[in-house]
């Protein structure tokens, strides 16, 4: 429903020209809440509009209702063009660069006149910016690595982005052509965080009719090219989709040989060779008469060449082929091993959906529990929870528990790791909780040893059982802070603190690689979606995607356990 997230982009990024107005946190927080409310939505923003009835989304009142009514009916929104006359745009793009936030951005605007990132740039170097209050040489050499850095990314994209794009096509596909088998290829199907090119693959007993479906497409741009069996579009948003239509008797030896990374692949074709088999993307032959096994799985692939079936998300060249040829590949974790969610928002705080609501939808899940993990007090601009609002929440839900029948909500908080590695909120409410997840959530520019350092105090603290997203980064807008996550790792082995793999698309924090280096040293893993509504629980698929990436098995992860064996539980 690309309306619902129009409209939700809109809505944040009023909210941002508000902070760099210096508009009060509670509006700015109204306009976030009333947009990731629209971003959720299972029923499209323009029946609601049709049907006068704005008001009932969560977070929307009769002011953002109003608005949001102006946007869908005109397709403008004068107080946003009143906004944007006001303040430079440039100022928007900067709030992308690392360690820069909307009051710092302000700052170097009414200071230094400062309108974008190249004016900023010039600051940096002539030295400028130290001069400004609370800067100095070490933050203005900070802000010209970031601008560096955001200079030199690529044009890969995050894997949500791809994700969505991917489905938006399929939901266009099945809605005008009857289109058989279409899957996602390389990297976007082995689940790396970032992706270049889509590639999709599919069998269909009319490939004009779907290639012309495919070039015919609202999203496309541009047509690089167009054949009997493959296609390349480039969507309005540049990016590059690649459609080939197989055989059904080569379906698998394509898939495989479009999924796996080049390192895998290479090792996969030494092994061929080795038993007289040359492989290929149509099929597998043997070298010396020419004969031709066709496959029409991958699971045929592999086992035609000695091996069990390897999962696309193992297939980076880190050990799979090996582990596969001596029998140890693990069982990796499936999303139907999940029983419940360790980190979720309601209206409480900065979510969009009450406390009953997140249980319904939990239980049409199938889970058995879901953590209510509310922002604490230090997280304002959230709406953070004080002591008094937090044991108001404890009460309401063990009343709640009383009438739920197949779904428990266990009581907890993510309580904000301060700069010094002390918690938020004492001790005592705290150990009230059924679930703590502690989380940094400012004061990233930290050097590697203090952030180090402020991490590991606070899992000491007996009442933290996860921390969450532990690295910090938002995927192509901020890099992670400064942290030597093997000391955490070991400290987490040591005070038996879970780490979190955040699902969120924009964060799929903790990466695999530390995933693994977890699971080698026994400590616990908890995926959590951070949703903010009942919708967001579906994002526990990718944070299992991560898991499997990182090798991870069910008796690995904390919540695929049922609710009265969970290891934090009073």
């Amino acid at each position: 429903m690309k309306k619902n997230q129009d409209t939700a982009d809109l809505l944040y990024h009023i909210a941002e020209l508000l902070e760099l107005k210096g508009e009060s946190t509670f509006k700015v927080r109204a306009y976030n809440k009333a947009a990731r409310a629209v971003e959720t939505l299972d029923t499209d923003i323009q029946e609601i509009y049709a049907a006068q009835d704005l008001e009932s989304i969560p977070g929307v009142g009769l002011a953002i209702a109003q608005k949001i009514g102006e946007y869908l009916k005109t397709g403008n929104l004068e107080y946003y063009d009143e906004l944007c006359k006001n303040i430079p745009a440039g100022l928007s793009e900067m709030l992308k660069i690392p360690g820069l936030g909307p009051k710092t951005v302000q700052l170097m605007y009414s200071r230094a006149g400062i309108t974008d990132i190249d004016a900023l740039e010039q600051a940096a170097r002539s030295r400028r910016l130290r001069r400004l209050p609370g800067f100095g040489e070490t933050k203005e050499k900070n802000i010209i690595k970031a601008i560096e850095r955001y200079r030199q990314r690529s044009g890969r994209i995050t894997f949500g982005k791809a994700h969505y794009l991917m489905d938006e096509i399929f939901q266009y596909l099945d809605r005008y052509v009857k289109t058989g088998t279409i899957v996602p290829a390389g990297s976007l199907r082995r689940g790396r965080d970032t992706v270049g090119d889509i590639d999709l693959l599919a069998v269909h007993d009319s490939p004009g009719q779907l290639i012309s479906a495919f070039v015919g497409m609202p999203i496309v741009g541009q047509v690089l090219g167009k054949g009997k069996t493959k296609a390349t579009i480039v969507t309005r948003d540049a990016v590059q989709v690649d459609m080939r239509i197989l055989e059904a008797r080569s379906y698998g030896t394509s898939l495989q040989y479009f999924t796996g990374s080049k390192d895998h692949n290479v090792k996969l074709r030494r092994i061929a060779l080795k038993q007289g088999l040359s492989l290929s993307e149509y099929a597998l032959e043997d070298v010396e008469s020419g004969q031709k096994i066709y496959c029409e799985t991958e699971e045929e692939v592999y086992q035609h060449l000695g091996l069990p079936y390897i999962p696309p998300e193992l297939r980076e060249d880190t050990g799979e082929i090996e582990a596969a040829l001596n029998g140890t590949l693990p069982h990796l974790i499936t999303l139907q091993d999940i029983r419940g969610d360790l980190h979720v928002h309601s209206d409480w705080s900065d979510g969009s959906d009450s406390l009953e609501t997140l249980a319904t939808a939990a239980g049409q899940r199938g889970y058995g529990y879901i953590a209510i993990t509310d922002h604490s007090r230090s997280l304002g601009i959230a709406g953070g929870l004080g002591v008094n609002r937090l044991q108001e929440q404890i009460h309401e839900i063990q009343r709640l528990n009383e009438q739920l029948d197949n779904v428990t909500l266990l009581s907890g908080t993510e309580v904000d790791i301060k700069a010094d590695g002390t918690i938020d909120l004492p001790d005592t409410v705290l150990a009230r909780c059924d679930v703590v997840v502690a989380a940094v959530h400012s004061a990233h520019q930290q050097d590697e040893r203090t952030m180090t350092k402020r991490i590991i105090r606070a899992m000491e603290n007996p009442n933290i059982d996860i921390l969450a997203h532990p690295t910090g980064r938002l995927i192509g807008e901020r890099d992670p802070y400064q942290v030597n996550m093997t000391a955490v790792l070991e400290a987490a082995e040591r005070t038996g603190t879970a780490m979190e793999i955040n699902a969120q698309p924009s964060r799929l924090d903790l990466i695999d690689v530390y995933v693994q280096k977890a699971k080698e040293l026994g400590v616990r893993i908890a995926i959590g979606t951070d949703a903010h509504a009942s919708n967001g629980l579906d994002l526990m698929q990718f944070g299992v995607m991560v898991a499997r990436r990182g090798w991870l098995e069910k008796g690995d992860v904390v919540n695929a356990q049922e609710a009265d064996t969970l290891p934090f539980r009073s």
